[in-house]
Parts: structure tokens; C-alpha cells; sequence
């Protein structure tokens, strides 16, 4: 994996320098903002690519709260009669129609996962300069709670899908069909802004193979790279095939319209009692969040044993 940065942790260090604890909350939420901009595979799901981290969040069950409404709008006529809002309904009656009543609730976003990690770096025998092997522990566990992350992201996309496509199977002559369905589902729900498509390496390899590789076809396949940039106006992505939920394929979504967050409870080093050195010990937790109207600009396929085509 790659390395992000380096953290000189002489600069950090909060706590009496005779202290055995050592706190290093603030350069992990960094780290964390750092990696995940590099190595999140579902970052632009999220609103501006970015994960929320906060440090301190201790034992609270809830990540923030937002305003909430589910009164749909309506759309009437304005009434002229004779007898609106004058005459015999000067008291009882209103020419803008019925009024309704706008009421916003307070939702509350909760955590919905763990992570930990618990290492010890032994002054003995860790063969190498003791402050700056912690420093690359916190990078390499940073991309470990991101790695943890993707899986998460990617069954909360899944989750939040309100439409499923299910094909028999995705080859180079009907992954244009699947993608001209999907673009018009996208369509007729109104969904504005960048389409994108996370796809299995299988479905990737369609859409190189497809032929479809002329901008007068609306494709930029770029054959020196065998790279798929945009197809049937959705920026394509390959990603690898476990990030999928069982016998699906491709997860398509509008950019940025959720949220994504952790809270780090706490990352710090402690003295060890029963070697020379320390235990280099992390905790936090994370969950995501999409209002329910968003939902319907995620879609995703799944294939299916069944001989014809499907979608619900």
C-alpha cells in the first residue's frame, strides 16, 4: 500500500513528558483525511469526497442529527370563484387552496460499526527508529481502517439502491443495452448531476471489448491504456470484485449525496509493563448517511440465473 506522509511525533506529544500515556487522536484524524482521499474506493458517493472524522467522540451513539421533513409539495390552482375568500366564503374559504402545515423533525444519524487495532512496538527488538516505526504504524493502520471502510461504504450503496437491473449475463454485446437502461432510469427519476459506475473487473472488460470506442457513439474508451473513462455518460470505475454484494456487478449512483463519517474515541501509545516498549492501541467507530430522497439516484445490477432479463 501506499505510504501517505510522514508524522514527526515530537510535535504531538500534549501529555508531561513523564507520562505514560500519549495521545495521538488529532494526528490519526489526519491521517485518516489523508488516506481516504487516496485509497477510498466509493469516495465521490460522499459529499466532496471527503469522510467527516472527529476525535473525542468517547461513548456517544449518535453522529450529529439533522432537520428533516417528509410533507410532499403539491401543486395547486388558484381559485377565482365568486365565493372564495369573498362573498359567502369570506371566513371559511382561501383562493391559494388548502394550507398545509410545514413541519421538520430532528433525525438523529447514528454510528453503525467499530474498529480497533492493538500492536506493541518492543524498543528490543523492533530494528529500527522507535518513534518514527510508531509514526508508520498509525499511517498503515489509517489505511487499514480505510481499507475496512470501503467494504462498509459498498454495502451501504447497495443498501440505499432503489433500483436493481438483473441481467442473465454482461458481455461486449449487451453491456450497451444494460448502460442505456441504466442512463434512462437516471432519466426518468430526474437524478442531476455526475453519473458514476462502479463496475467488476468482468463488466470493465465489456465495455473496453464492446467496440463502442468513438466520441460520435458517445464512448471515451482510451485503447493505450485500455482505460474506460466515460460510457453511456457515466464515468466508469473498476474495482475489485469483493467490494460487491453476492452476484453483483455494477453500483451506480450521482456524485456526492451522502455522507460519510468515523469517530476516533481514542489512538494513543501506553508504557508496557511486561516488555520495553509500548502498546500502540485505536478505537473508533463510523457509519454513513443518505436522505431518503437521494436513494432513488442510486441503482445497481445483479445477475441472475434466469434466461430473460429482469429488472424491478
Amino acid at each position: 500500500m501506499k505510504r501517505m506522509k510522514k508524522i514527526n511525533l515530537q510535535m504531538f506529544a500534549d501529555e508531561p513528558q513523564n507520562s505514560n500515556i500519549r495521545v495521538f487522536s488529532k494526528e490519526f484524524k489526519e491521517l485518516m483525511l489523508a488516506v481516504f482521499g487516496v485509497q477510498a474506493q466509493f469516495n465521490d458517493f460522499f459529499v466532496g469526497g471527503k469522510i467527516d472524522v472527529v476525535d473525542g467522540v468517547r461513548d456517544s451513539a449518535t453522529a450529529f442529527s439533522v432537520k428533516t421533513s417528509d410533507i410532499p409539495v403539491t401543486i395547486g390552482t388558484y381559485n377565482k370563484g365568486e365565493n372564495v375568500a369573498f362573498g359567502t366564503g369570506t371566513e371559511s374559504t382561501s383562493r391559494f387552496g388548502n394550507r398545509t402545515e410545514v413541519i421538520y423533525k430532528d433525525t438523529d444519524v447514528p454510528y453503525t460499526a467499530e474498529w480497533a487495532f492493538h500492536e506493541g512496538v518492543d524498543r528490543s527488538t523492533v530494528n529500527a527508529d522507535f518513534e518514527q516505526a510508531i509514526a508508520d504504524r498509525l499511517d498503515l493502520q489509517a489505511q487499514a481502517v480505510t481499507e475496512e471502510l470501503n467494504g462498509k461504504h459498498a454495502a451501504f450503496i447497495s443498501e440505499s439502491a432503489s433500483k436493481t437491473i438483473e441481467v442473465s449475463s454482461i458481455t461486449k454485446d449487451t453491456v450497451a443495452a444494460l448502460f442505456s437502461e441504466l442512463s434512462k432510469y437516471f432519466t426518468n427519476v430526474k437524478a442531476k448531476g455526475k453519473r458514476i459506475a462502479k463496475v467488476t473487473p468482468d463488466v470493465y472488460n465489456a465495455i473496453v471489448d464492446s467496440g463502442l470506442t468513438t466520441s460520435s457513439k458517445g464512448s471515451t474508451v482510451n485503447i493505450d491504456d485500455n482505460e474506460a473513462r466515460k460510457f453511456k455518460g457515466f464515468v466508469i470505475t473498476e474495482v475489485a470484485e469483493d467490494y460487491f454484494g453476492e452476484n453483483e456487478v455494477v453500483y451506480a449512483y450521482i456524485e456526492g449525496i451522502a455522507k460519510a463519517f468515523t469517530g476516533i474515541n481514542t489512538t494513543r501509545t501506553i508504557e508496557a509493563q511486561d516488555f520495553d516498549g509500548v502498546a500502540l492501541q485505536g478505537h473508533g467507530k463510523s457509519g454513513e448517511y443518505i436522505p431518503e430522497v437521494n436513494k432513488k439516484a442510486v441503482a445497481k445490477v445483479k445477475l441472475t440465473t434466469t434466461a430473460t432479463p429482469a429488472s424491478k
